[in-house]
């Protein structure tokens, strides 16, 4: 309703001046040109100096980009009509300037202002202050989140900011590994693995950047589905009678595997007993080390074991060899606290063969 009252007043000015108005036409002389740039929460004046124009009407407008319908009237003369404290209208009679001052800029402040002197209904004389608010990057949400996908596949990732001025997007990668594209550093809105394996797995890093703020960052998870892979640290192992000796299996894969053991020959998987314990350790979701103990080992248990891990997308085996040999093998025979199957007899069987043997190597040094 006020807004209304006002705009009467307005159009009642118009009408006056088009009676009262000598035969020079207003202009505007002066306008803040080219534009203004500000930061949001800074302090802005926007001036327009305007010629024969007592008799008529002078307005500030905000204008609607979208729908020029929605253009906001600020001022009418020295009075505010949009009741923000934020604003305020000084008129300098001597140059017959009217500026207009707007405080702690927000970001809907951003827009283009018009200076305005109405002459008739439909005739005007206007001058346009464009005012750009500088905003820090924030990373759109049509940007890539997370991936899964598997190895051979061709991925993108990609990433789109807003602020002013235009943010440029870089990646880089978890401790600054290699990219794809060969560089731990890549400007760009997309980043593409032409074949994805297994090592590019990780996290990647989309950093948005401008002058204003320190930037935006958003960490997008790679998870590269693959076949495990299974590496034997030790495919020969000797061990002597009645001592423990253990297995190991070092697997890769995602999704997690199922695992396990088979003596070679047997169809049934082993499983923890008097004879074997198995213990799995992961080290996060994709990498697992499987230890198989051969426990008190008798004659039979010789032989290959075989290591299996399956997933959905496959498996993969590995095989170990245990053979027999004369003289314990340490670890894991020296340790009597996780190994001692015999309690004190083993610890006391070991101790005096490890005695014999250093004896004897000091017998042969003497001669």
């Amino acid at each position: 309703m006020y807004l209304l009252v006002q705009w009467v007043l307005v159009v009642s000015l118009v009408m006056v001046g088009q009676v009262e108005s000598q035969n020079r036409r207003p202009t505007i002389s002066f306008i803040t040109q080219p534009e203004i740039v500000t930061d949001i929460g800074g302090d802005i004046e926007m001036k327009c100096t305007i010629q024969y124009a007592s008799d008529f009407p002078v307005i500030w407008m905000k204008l609607d980009s979208v729908d020029r319908n929605n253009d906001l009237p600020i001022t009418t003369g020295t009075t505010l009509i949009l009741t923000d404290p934020r604003f305020n209208i000084d008129f300098d009679k001597e140059t017959s300037t009217y500026t207009l001052k707007i405080n702690d800029i927000q970001e809907t402040d951003g827009s283009i202002y018009q200076c305005q002197v109405l002459i008739a209904l439909t005739d005007k004389v206007k001058a346009d202050v464009p005012l750009i608010v500088r905003r820090p990057p924030i990373i759109s949400d049509n940007s890539t989140r997370s991936v899964v996908t598997w190895e051979g596949s061709r991925v993108v990732l990609k990433c789109y900011a807003s602020g002013y001025p235009q943010p440029e997007i870089y990646w880089r990668r978890q401790n600054n590994a290699v990219l794809p594209t060969n560089s731990s550093v890549f400007k760009g809105n997309e980043l593409v693995f032409p074949y994805v394996t297994k090592e590019h797995r990780g996290t990647y890093y989309c950093v948005a950047t401008n002058v204003v703020g320190t930037g935006a960052r958003r960490n997008i998870d790679v998870e590269v589905e693959h076949i495990p892979a299974i590496k034997i640290p030790r495919k020969r192992l000797g061990q002597a009678l009645q001592f423990d000796m253990d297995l190991e299996c070092k697997i890769e894969a995602y999704p997690p595997p199922a695992i396990k053991w088979f003596k070679q020959g047997f169809s049934d998987p082993l499983t923890t007993n008097q004879h074997y314990r198995i213990n799995h350790f992961a080290h996060d979701d994709q990498y697992v080390d499987t230890i198989l103990r051969v426990v008190t080992i008798e004659k039979k248990q010789y032989g290959k074991y075989v290591c299996e891990a399956t997933n959905r997308l496959g498996s993969s085996e590995g095989i170990v060899t245990l053979f027999e040999t004369v003289i314990p093998i340490c670890p894991p025979a020296c340790d009597e606290v996780n190994y001692s199957s015999g309690g004190g007899t083993v610890g006391a069987v070991v101790g005096g063969i490890m005695v014999m043997v250093t004896t004897m190597a000091f017998i042969v040094r003497r001669r």
